[in-house]
């Protein structure tokens, strides 16, 4: 079935303070998906919706967006199997308006909640997940892939050295699929505040069914440049965290130091 927002409902100064399906939408999907048959959720829209049931209560959903003159090619194409899909969404999705502005790339502050149990007196709510409903970069296959744990060419470098991160990724379905898989850098500590992770580099890959792939990752000082007090892109020496992973929530890490 197909839900999500009228054509008008979106683009300049469309700006909304209720970003679930409009009127009675997941009434409907829940009307539906109470008659037991199994049920594809196709939502059209120019934005990151809220639609908590649907997402935790069927089986599938293809999010759309707005799609051109193929579009209703590539859904059949999806749907029917002949295309195993791998996009990412390029931002992150809410679950509620009140998690509102809600990135990946966010600055830490003081007192960083590291779960959701982790309330007491720390940068969380107390009636909801710190996290997004769906993470920056996430995405799903008609396969499942499995990431291994990072390996680094070394712990300590120096200078104008290249790191090389590598990880193993594995095909663990029953389909060939590609995935996109993605990097992401922490400076720990900066003169001027760094957010959590940085997306510094992807690489979209096809395995086979069963088929697994080391892939690799080149890291200059340049990935680790920023602009500093004096507006100087430049980069600081100290200690660095690497991830890697199949979206910015999902993600294996290494740590190391970089001196000048």
């Amino acid at each position: 079935m197909s839900v999500g927002e009228a054509r008008d409902m979106t683009g300049e100064a469309k700006s909304k303070s209720n970003i679930h399906l409009p009127g009675v939408q997941e009434e409907l999907i829940k009307a539906v998906a109470a008659t037991g048959k199994p049920v594809v959720v196709l939502i059209s829209a120019g934005r990151p919706l809220i639609f908590n049931w649907t997402a935790d209560n069927v089986p599938a959903i293809l999010y759309t967006w707005w799609l051109g003159t193929k579009g209703a090619e590539a859904i059949t194409d999806v749907l029917f199997g002949d295309y195993n899909p791998s996009g990412k969404l390029p931002m992150s999705f809410p679950g509620t308006e009140g998690q509102i502005p809600i990135y990946y790339n966010y600055y830490n502050t003081g007192r960083p909640a590291t779960n959701d149990s982790d309330r007491f007196y720390r940068s969380a709510y107390i009636d909801f997940s710190i996290y997004p409903k769906f993470a920056f970069g996430y995405g799903l296959s008609y396969t499942n892939f499995n990431y291994r744990n990072i390996t680094l060419n070394s712990t300590s470098l120096k200078g104008n050295q290249k790191l090389t991160a590598s990880v193993v990724v594995s095909n663990t379905g029953e389909y060939d699929g590609t995935e996109v898989v993605q990097l992401y850098i922490r400076d720990l500590v900066g003169s001027v505040v760094r957010p959590v992770k940085d997306l510094k580099g992807f690489q979209k890959i096809l395995l086979k069914a069963g088929e697994s792939k080391t892939v690799s990752f080149t890291i200059t000082t340049e990935e680790l440049k920023f602009y500093n007090n004096d507006l100087k892109y430049d980069w600081e020496p100290g200690e660095f965290e690497i991830m890697i992973g199949t979206n910015s929530k999902d993600v294996k890490s290494a740590k190391l130091t970089w001196n000048k």
